[in-house]
């Protein structure tokens, strides 16, 4: 007795306890704003709970009667017996309708919540997250707590109200059947204590392996053209077997729990419901009760035995909604980003949009979280009509200085500003509505070419898409397409050539029309030409660019105002005869 004190007291000062508190208060948080609609449900489970008790009334005396124990009306007692009957489907008709509108309310509004949060945590922060786990806590995880929301307050009191109300009629008419009732009870009560401490376990596996599938169909469908390539279908095969594999192995163990724990409440449930019906025989037998009552009995004994099983699934309910709600609050209590400037960025966006937007870095210094170190004292400056190149091997960090522009992540040391005249800004996520960018590698969504385009600028219109695309070299293939700019993208650019694809989102760049543009080896994919005449295009557009050009090619280095190079964690401009050292090869 004193190891088991010993051991609850240890948990309780661990914070289990205070955590799930936490999660559960978390969780009202959501399903609050529903109260109104989960008291009706409630109030249709207690209404429920009385019409079956007066089922139970109603079928005890059609008995008696037929029987001869009462005298009264037959037909009129039947007809009142099938009212009841239909009474009680319609309820839950009613009941059911109630718990699926609210469990696809809660859940529409804590995905759609969770989603909008995930989009806006630190960037940093969100990478140690695989997108698998991520797509699995935002679907599954949220599912799992709006789907047994209903599952726990209010049929913790509809349950509640069953048993006492059944167990109040038994005692009223005789005491000895709640006896009987009871055996079953010291079953339920340890089964629960097992059953909790499993259901954390077996919660906790299942979520990481299907965070694992997730995470493995995700990544596989996602690069079956490197799959192909590398001729690797048997070697991700035999993988996804070996995950379907553990997950077998996992459902098994976790069915043979669910049979062992049917199997004792079964035993337990055949225990009462024959002791009672021994009983009852016994006390028809002796003229104490009449067949009426002992159904009534039987059927009320069957009814505190379910209830207090129910009563008794509740507790893994609630400990499988605490834990899909601590997976989600892992996500949503990370770092936010800060949007608290983003008036101040209106404003100066507004002041000095048709003047044009510069860039300053000054003494900026960053190291990633692991410790590795990418800038110190690091500093560039970018003025309105210029093109200014960035330069460096690969791992210097130019796409990292793309990051830090876009506030993606933060310098640890110095300063980083928009600035315009005598006037700055400090760069921050509010700040990003200044900027263009194209990154590297294929960024094009599924839908038509517009439908891309407008994603930057909802309200473009057809003319400003086409004349963008032509200033991105991209209207020479899109206006050879079935239906032009309306013909639809496949995933991830499928249809169209690496080069296309830059070119795409280049032109979707240039349509957003912000006064800064990031194009990081944007054109990395076009040969030289086309390179030259896309930067000769943005450099001859009227309105007041600031461009900022990441690349390792040298051939475009002639048409920049100056170029940056990254070397030993600092951003120093090139002499003449180093750019010309460059473009030569030397």
């Amino acid at each position: 007795m004193r190891k088991r004190i010993g051991l609850y007291l240890t948990r309780i000062s661990e914070g289990r306890l205070q955590e799930m508190w936490r999660q559960t208060k978390w969780i009202y948080g959501y399903v609050r704003r529903y109260w109104m609609a989960m008291f009706f449900y409630t109030v249709l489970g207690l209404v429920g709970t009385l019409v079956a008790l007066g089922m139970s009334f109603v079928s005890r005396d059609l008995v008696d009667i037929i029987t001869g124990y009462r005298s009264g009306l037959v037909v009129q007692t039947f007809c009142v017996l099938i009212g009841l009957n239909v009474g009680s489907a319609l309820l839950n008709q009613i009941s059911d309708y109630a718990s699926n509108w609210i469990s696809m309310k809660v859940d529409a509004e804590i995905k759609s919540d969770i989603f909008e949060k995930i989009l806006e945590t630190d960037w940093e922060s969100l990478t140690g997250y695989h997108t698998g786990d991520l797509l699995t806590r935002w679907s599954s995880d949220a599912s799992n707590i709006s789907g047994g929301v209903l599952n726990f307050i209010p049929n913790m009191v509809i349950y509640l109200f069953r048993f006492v109300s059944a167990f109040v009629v038994v005692i009223w008419h005789d005491a000895t059947f709640a006896l009987f009732a009871f055996l079953g009870m010291p079953v339920s009560i340890l089964l629960s204590k097992t059953l909790m401490r499993r259901m954390v376990n077996n919660n906790q596996r299942s979520a990481a392996l299907n965070a694992k599938l997730s995470g493995f169909n995700q990544e596989t469908f996602s690069n079956i053209q490197t799959i192909k390539s590398f001729d690797l279908i048997r070697l991700y095969v035999r993988r996804l077997k070996q995950l379907q594999q553990e997950a077998i192995t996992m459902k098994l163990d976790f069915q043979k729990m669910a049979i062992g724990t049917s199997l004792i409440l079964t035993t337990a449930g055949l225990l009462v419901s024959y002791s009672s019906y021994g009983w009852g025989i016994y006390r028809v037998w002796s003229g104490a009760i009449g067949y009426g009552t002992m159904t009534m009995f039987l059927g009320l004994a069957g009814t505190l035995t379910g209830t207090l099983n129910n009563l008794t699934s509740l507790v893994p309910t609630a400990v499988g909604l605490t834990i899909s709600a601590g997976r989600l609050m892992d996500i949503v209590e990370m770092p936010r980003e800060d949007y608290s400037r983003a008036p101040e960025a209106d404003d100066f966006m507004e002041q000095h949009l048709h003047s044009g937007i510069g860039l300053r870095l000054c003494d900026v210094s960053y190291s990633y979280r692991s410790g590795a170190k990418v800038f110190e004292g690091a500093g560039m400056y970018a003025a309105p009509h210029e093109v200014v190149a960035v330069v460096g091997p690969s791992g210097e960090g130019k796409t990292t200085l793309m990051r830090l522009l876009l506030a993606l992540i933060t310098a640890q040391g110095g300063t980083a500003e928009c600035t315009a005249g005598d006037q700055a800004i400090p760069i921050s996520p509010a700040t990003r509505k200044l900027f263009s960018y194209v990154p590297q590698g294929n960024t094009i969504f599924s839908g038509t070419v517009a439908e891309n385009m407008r994603n930057v600028n909802e309200d473009a219109t057809d003319e400003e898409i086409v004349e963008a695309l032509k200033r991105a070299c991209a209207w020479e293939f899109v206006k050879k397409l079935p239906q032009g700019i309306h013909s639809e993208i496949k995933e991830r650019g499928g249809g169209f050539s690496e080069g296309q694809a830059q070119r795409l989102s280049i032109a979707r760049a240039l349509l957003r029309n912000a006064p800064i543009l990031l194009l990081d080896e944007a054109t990395s994919a076009l040969d030289a030409a086309t390179e030259c005449r896309v930067l000769q295009n943005i450099m001859e557009d009227a309105s007041p660019r600031t461009c900022i050009v990441s690349t390792h090619r040298p051939t475009a280095l002639r048409m920049c105002s100056r170029v940056y190079g990254l070397r030993d964690n600092r951003c120093e401009i090139l002499t003449q005869e180093e750019i010309e050292a460059l473009i030569s090869g030397r």
